[in-house]
């Protein structure tokens, strides 16, 4: 394994390499073993520092103090009135940013370990546990193995290939992953049950960014539905519409 492409690795799984060398190392990671496992090793830890790591929340005793602030009789001084509403519109906006700043947070780090599970799916010698272009193979596999049951898309004349699936985990919850042929490109759909995923996933959202690759999530019947790869957002945003129509039959 070449010293040029592992001192490149950390910027690959940070996404902040340019495109082109963001190409040149996917190809380059799915072609070498070496390269591939210490890939997979990163990728481990960075969910455990992930994992190990803590978010911050206002306390009780802060909640108690807002609304104290808001509850709080007003004096007969003007200049006291208005003194208390500011202080009061000033903790609310405070309060009201930093639940946005969580709600962030929270979607950027389920985005970073969707991202994290891709890779070390691309990554691994084997990518999944049951092998099978048979939707009605592949689903059957997963009873038993997830508390939950799912439908898998129809892909006559898509254009895409199953590949076959695998159980997988995310905040220690287990879900499926279902593995796509797109062209060359290799994209995954992640299920899980909706409830225990992070509650700060919310809406639905379109196909966006994160490291290298498009995802498209959204919520439907009760499962939080993840689509990623490095294919193009229209190739993730048509697979998407595929599981959302299989899910409404």
């Amino acid at each position: 394994m070449s010293d040029a492409w592992t001192d490149k690795l950390d910027l690959y799984l940070d996404g902040e390499l340019a495109s082109a060398e963001m190409r040149e190392l996917d190809v380059h990671v799915r072609s070498c073993p070496s390269c591939a496992a210490d890939v997979l090793n990163r990728v481990q830890l960075k969910r455990a520092v992930h994992s190990a790591g803590k978010r911050y929340r206002p306390s009780a005793e802060f909640h108690e103090r807002v609304r104290r602030s808001v509850a709080s009789e007003p004096r007969r001084s003007p200049m006291w009135i208005w003194l208390t509403a500011a202080v009061a519109l000033v903790l609310v906006l405070a309060v009201l940013a930093i639940s946005a700043r969580q709600r962030q947070l929270a979607e950027l780090r389920i985005a970073g370990e969707i991202a994290d599970l891709h890779v070390a799916t691309l990554a691994s010698t084997n990518p999944v546990d049951v092998i099978s272009t048979d939707r009605h193979t592949v689903k059957p596999w997963f009873a038993g193995k997830i508390p939950f049951t799912f439908n898998l898309p129809e892909l006559e004349n898509s254009g895409l290939t199953l590949l076959g699936g695998r159980v997988t985990y995310l905040d220690q919850s287990p879900g499926a992953e279902l593995i796509y042929q797109i062209r060359k490109h290799q994209v995954s759909v992640f299920i899980f049950n909706a409830r225990q995923v992070d509650q700060a996933l919310t809406s639905d959202s379109g196909a966006r960014k994160t490291l290298s690759f498009n995802l498209e999530s959204w919520e439907q019947d009760g499962l939080r539905y993840f689509v990623i790869g490095d294919a193009g957002a229209e190739d993730i945003r048509s697979l998407a519409e595929l599981f959302k129509k299989a899910a409404r039959s």
